[in-house]
């Protein structure tokens, strides 16, 4: 997952500067990601659960990250793409509702996770942070082919 963020911020990095934040924010995010899951090059960030203001904070992180496709980046490009006479409904009715998906877990990852006082009753959390971590993988797909198709018509170049 973070070489796929680093191949799209080389790609797609400098085309619009609101692609350029939104591309650091998932990188941010991924990071976190590892870190909590413990994967390389993070794998000896904590011994056993992570700590519960490690999980707080990347949940809130993970709920501004998404808030911010669905309400704020991907209008925006739409918005921008209409302006210049170009469409982007049919991508638009493929994607977003995969994107949606996506959404769903991240956010039921957080109604369980968000609020956690102690460690003690998460039993299913590398489950759960699994899960959610093929999710990232599916959106950052997603999202990528939403870029990938800006380029192709020309909103925005590589």
């Amino acid at each position: 997952m973070l070489s796929r963020n680093e191949q799209a911020k080389k790609r797609w990095g400098g085309a619009h500067k609101t692609i350029d934040h939104w591309l650091e924010e998932r990188q941010d995010l991924l990071i976190n990601y590892f870190k909590l899951a413990a994967l390389p090059p993070y794998e000896n960030s904590h011994k056993g659960l992570p700590d519960v203001v490690d999980i707080r904070n990347f949940c809130g992180q993970l709920v501004d990250y998404v808030s911010s496709g669905h309400f704020e980046i991907y209008d925006q490009i739409v918005r921008e793409a209409s302006s210049q006479g170009h469409s982007v409904d049919d991508l638009a009715d493929d994607l977003f509702p995969l994107i949606s998906d996506t959404t769903d877990i991240a956010l039921d990852f957080n109604d369980k996770y968000g609020d956690i006082e102690s460690t003690n009753n998460c039993d299913k959390f590398d489950r759960d942070l699994s899960a959610l971590g093929e999710a990232i993988e599916l959106r950052m797909e997603f999202e990528d082919q939403l870029l990938n198709h800006l380029e192709e018509h020309q909103l925005i170049s590589a």
